[in-house]
């Protein structure tokens, strides 16, 4: 290839000098097909290929090469075929007898031409993006795989973000919550992708039904909701995107921390921080261009969505109830009958009718069981002789001093000395452990050991009166005699017998 330095000395000999194409060619010990090509062009034009390549050995095989390469389409990235596959096959399949080199331009070929190209997009104020990622996170000293929800605000590049241990339906739900409390105010519309807690079935004409839950939730806030297409996570580049720097950007190194709540918190105000950044491309921060997209908001309205999943249950013969593949105990009272539940983040709430019978902590285990021992103690009471192998009140900590009283009560009484224990402990369905601890206290200071002075001891410490157990302040209540034996008793019970 020649110089353009070449390309500017000819052009001016010929243009400016006068000198002929022959004459030019002789100076400069070109051709005047050169030369010629040299006058038409003011730098060189580079190589431009009249007709396109012929592949004579590829005739009859572009049809199966392309079929190929289109299937490819419709399988995972890791389990596509190379140009060197391709190859293989077309030898051993179909009698392929040309090289390899020609195949791979081919292929290369292809894939650069049947690339997707892009639309750029604007984004008008007061419409979001929302989606979940994943990434491993150390909680409470186990490492183990968050689920981070992601909204994030097109127009000004604002974000929320809050991790937890599953992307269920209550997690959407509660991400949405804290999100809208976060910016203060509610976007008119929210893109989604077609996750199964959101939607339940796609139908033929492209229309999205939407579970009960998601439906219900649009109708609190009144939003708008919008979706890409299946498989296509460019339809909401955006919060995808913004997922994939939450994860590079606060989440390296693996972040640790005693709860979800603190890590939680520690997100929030990541995202507070990065609201004082320029991003390129932008003259002002994205705070303040925030402050148009909260102008085109709607306000919150006066209650948050209560976000939780809803199903009916019925409490099995063990007075459990089955919610995720868990089973969380009711009050024994409620045995058999029917109830509904509602699994929160956190928390398990089970009703029956218009009343909430219990509350757990929600478990994201596999077949757990989680129990709460106050609901099985009226059953242990009748049933006395299950207290030691009663498996709600296996790993329940007790303080030493109630420990204590159940030793002294079994042996002074036995089996009747084992229900007046359960009869303490039944005192806990009015009390809480400090105030029973304390009374238990009491009562073994005083030695008076059993359940009437026990719950007369705590009702003097709610009413805040002091503790009266000496008889002689009660002289309408009949007093017992105890005489004491003497020998010459005994003797004479011996005389009599003889």
């Amino acid at each position: 290839m020649y110089s353009v330095d070449l390309y500017r000395r000819v052009r001016l000999a010929c243009h400016v000098q006068g000198l002929s194409n022959r004459e030019a060619a002789r100076r400069f010990g070109i051709s005047r097909d050169t030369v010629a090509k040299m006058l038409s062009h003011s730098e060189p034009p580079g190589y431009r290929r009249s007709v396109p390549v012929r592949r004579p050995k590829l005739d009859g095989y572009t049809d199966i090469i392309d079929s190929i390469l289109e299937g490819d389409r419709q399988v995972g990235r890791k389990q596509r075929h190379t140009a060197k596959r391709i190859f293989e096959r077309l030898r051993s399949e179909y009698g392929f007898d040309g090289g390899y080199t020609i195949i791979k331009d081919y292929v290369r070929e292809y894939r650069r031409t049947s690339r997707e190209v892009y639309v750029p997009l604007s984004h008008t104020p007061g419409h979001a993006q929302a989606d979940f990622g994943e990434a491993q996170v150390v909680i409470g000293g186990v490492r183990q795989k968050a689920h981070f929800f992601v909204l994030d605000l097109p127009h000004s590049d604002a974000c929320y973000v809050r991790a937890y241990p599953r992307a269920t339906t209550e997690a959407w739900l509660d991400g949405h919550n804290h999100a809208f409390a976060f910016f203060g105010a509610v976007p008119q519309s929210v893109l989604y992708d077609n996750d199964r807690c959101l939607v339940s079935r796609i139908l033929p004409d492209g229309t999205r039904k939407r579970t009960d839950s998601f439906s219900a939730f649009l109708s609190h806030y009144l939003i708008e909701d919008r979706y890409g297409r299946p498989g296509k996570g460019n339809d909401k580049g955006k919060v995808e995107g913004m997922v994939g720097y939450m994860r590079r950007t606060f989440m390296v190194p693996i972040p640790s921390f005693a709860s979800f709540d603190a890590f939680n918190d520690y997100l929030e105000d990541a995202c507070t921080r990065r609201q004082s950044d320029v991003l390129s491309g932008h003259k002002v921060s994205i705070g303040d261009r925030l402050q148009a997209d909260l102008a085109a908001m709607r306000p919150l309205p006066g209650a948050f969505f209560d976000a939780c999943h809803k199903q009916a249950g019925r409490v099995t013969s063990l007075s459990l109830v089955r919610y995720k593949g868990n089973d969380y105990s009711v009050p024994v009272a409620f045995a058999h009958r029917e109830v509904w539940v509602r699994g929160y983040v956190g928390e398990v709430v089970i009703g029956c009718a218009g009343e909430i019978i219990a509350r757990h902590e929600r478990s994201y285990d596999e077949a757990d069981m989680i129990f709460n021992p106050l609901h099985y103690l009226p059953l242990i009471e009748r049933k006395i002789m299950s207290l030691d192998q009663a498996a709600p009140l296996d790993g329940w900590n007790l303080p030493e001093e109630i420990l204590k009283l159940r030793r002294l009560l079994e042996a002074r009484m036995g089996k009747a000395g084992k229900r007046e224990y359960v009869q303490v402990l039944r005192l806990l369905d009015t009390v809480d452990m400090e105030t029973l601890s304390a009374a238990v206290k009491d009562a073994l200071r005083l030695g008076a050991i059993g359940y009437d002075a026990i719950r007369h001891l705590v009702l003097c410490r709610i009413e805040r009166r002091p503790a009266r157990l000496d008889l002689s302040l009660y002289p309408y209540l009949p007093k017992a005699t105890v005489g004491t034996t003497s020998p010459s008793s005994y003797m004479c019970l011996m005389g009599a017998a003889s």
